[in-house]
């Protein structure tokens, strides 16, 4: 029996030292969701090194087209894994894994009392919202302001953070007196002390988010393991848990 024993442990070693690391490169709207996902994950798969970098969908997508080492690309728009596949640097076809949620957010005020047409009050000088330039949730905010009228009105108290998890920290910091985020950020533990609008789908263009493993990890079996745990109910708790839509689930009502 011993001797079994030490068998089954050094196989377990022989494996983790097998291995592969594999990077990814993710929507920073994911940051809390992934994060708690990949320690799933790594019980399931103790000998994975797993690293993680947040940012702006547009940014990653213009990395991996200049090269840059990414294995696996989670976007917060289904659009950019799309553009990478027309460009032939993806292994496989891309997938969409959520449907995510812009909310009204504030450390300052409560939010949950508002709409899009309270950005114009003069009790509000600065919101913070994601670069609409190369965020897809800023690009949303921007959209949904637009459908609400108040998008000119606003341009004077518009702060642009790099990615949405910025915005969201300014609105927390108080560097922003309210943001248009994610809802994943405004149901992370430390940012649930205040309530928040969740803001009607039909003011924008769905945020279909959608991942796709890039040439860099087409051959590692690590990868294609973590692909197919994202499918899992462990993960997909999680992702509900933080206010993601599944794919094939009905939105929900537009309350908090």
């Amino acid at each position: 029996m011993k001797r079994f024993v030490v068998f089954l442990t050094f196989m377990l070693w022989v494996s983790c030292l097998k291995a592969e690391p594999f990077t990814i490169a993710a929507a920073s709207d994911l940051r809390f969701a992934l994060d708690e996902i990949i320690e799933t994950y790594k019980q399931n798969y103790p000998g994975h090194n797993v690293t993680v970098i947040y940012g702006s969908s547009g940014r990653m997508s213009t990395q991996i087209s200049n090269g840059a080492p990414f294995d696996i690309f989670f976007s917060a728009d289904i659009a950019f894994p799309l553009m990478l596949q027309e460009q032939g640097l993806t292994a496989t076809e891309p997938s969409v894994y959520a449907i995510g949620r812009l909310v009204l957010w504030s450390s300052r005020m409560d939010a949950s009392q508002m709409t899009l047409s309270d950005l114009t009050s003069d009790r509000i000088r600065r919101i913070a919202i994601a670069q609409p330039a190369h965020a897809p949730y800023g690009q949303r905010a921007q959209e949904a302001m637009q459908q609400a009228g108040v998008w000119d009105q606003v341009q004077h108290k518009l702060v642009f953070a790099e990615n949405i998890a910025q915005a969201a920290q300014m609105a927390e910091s108080g560097a922003a007196d309210i943001g248009v985020i994610a809802l994943s950020l405004a149901l992370f533990p430390s940012m649930q002390t205040h309530a928040y609008h969740l803001i009607d789908d039909n003011m924008h263009q769905a945020l279909t988010q959608g991942f796709v493993v890039t040439k860099v990890g087409a051959d590692k079996k690590s990868i294609r393991q973590f692909a197919d745990f994202m499918a899992t109910e462990a993960a997909h708790e999680i992702m509900v848990k933080y206010g993601f839509v599944l794919p094939g689930d009905t939105l929900p009502d537009n309350t908090l």
